[in-house]
C-alpha cells in the first residue's frame, strides 16, 4: 500500500541577497529519491495557491521563488510537500513575506580601474533577472589605509561608474560599498570587503 510520508519540517521563507527563497529540512526515514513540490500564494489571492514550475517534483530542500512572484508589493508565502511515488504528504506552509519590505540585499563587488589622475569605481549585485529594473542604489567610502576619515559617495545607481580625480591623491586608498534598496524604509546591505590599490606611487 502507501507509504505514509509525514511533511518536510522547518519550512521558511528567506529573503537573502536579493533572492526569496523557500527551505525546508527532510525528515529521519524517508526513502530514498523523495522529491519536492512547491506552491506560493499571495494575500491579494488567497486560497489560490500558484504551481512553482522548475519547483515540481525537485530532489533538493530549497526553491527560489524570486521571479515566480506576481508581484513584490504584495505578501505571499509558500506550501511545500514530499513525493515518493504513488504517495505525498500533506503540505507544509511557511510564514508570510514580501520581497519589497523583506528583502535581505547582499554587498556589492567592486570593480576598480586605475587610470593616470584617475579612479572609476562601479558596484556590481548578483540580481535575479525580474529585480533587474528596481531602482538598487548603492553607497560608496573612500579612506587612506590606516585612516578613519572616510569620504562617502552616496545614492549612486546600480549601473553607475564613481570617478574620482586622484591628481592629490599619494599612497594605499580603500573602496568598500553596501547596496541599498528604498522600501517602505530604507534598507541597506553591510558595506563589502575593503579593495586598496597604491595610487601615483613614485618607485
Amino acid at each position: 500500500g502507501r507509504v505514509q510520508l509525514l511533511p518536510p519540517q522547518n519550512v521558511t521563507l528567506l529573503s537573502k541577497d536579493f533572492a526569496m527563497i523557500l527551505t525546508w529540512a527532510p525528515r529521519e526515514g524517508y526513502p530514498p529519491n523523495v522529491t519536492y513540490t512547491v506552491r506560493y500564494e499571495s494575500q491579494d489571492r488567497l486560497d489560490k495557491w500558484m504551481k512553482v514550475p522548475h519547483c515540481k517534483n525537485i530532489p533538493r530542500s530549497f526553491c527560489n521563488l524570486t521571479c515566480a512572484l506576481s508581484s513584490f508589493y504584495v505578501k505571499v508565502r509558500a506550501r511545500v510537500k514530499v513525493v515518493w511515488g504513488q504517495s505525498q504528504s500533506p503540505w507544509v506552509k511557511s510564514q508570510f513575506k514580501d520581497y519589497y519590505s523583506d528583502v535581505e540585499l547582499a554587498p556589492p563587488v567592486l570593480t576598480v580601474n586605475v587610470r593616470e589622475n584617475s579612479i572609476h569605481v562601479s558596484a556590481s549585485f548578483p540580481l535575479p533577472a525580474c529585480v533587474e529594473n528596481l531602482t538598487w542604489k548603492y553607497d560608496l567610502n573612500l579612506w587612506e589605509a590606516g585612516s578613519e576619515d572616510k569620504k562617502k559617495y552616496e545614492g549612486y545607481f546600480r549601473k553607475d561608474t564613481v570617478t574620482i580625480n586622484t591628481s592629490a591623491l599619494r599612497g594605499n586608498y580603500c573602496f568598500s560599498a553596501r547596496a541599498l534598496y528604498e522600501s517602505i524604509n530604507l534598507k541597506h546591505s553591510e558595506f563589502s570587503q575593503p579593495v586598496c590599490v597604491l595610487l601615483n606611487h613614485k618607485g
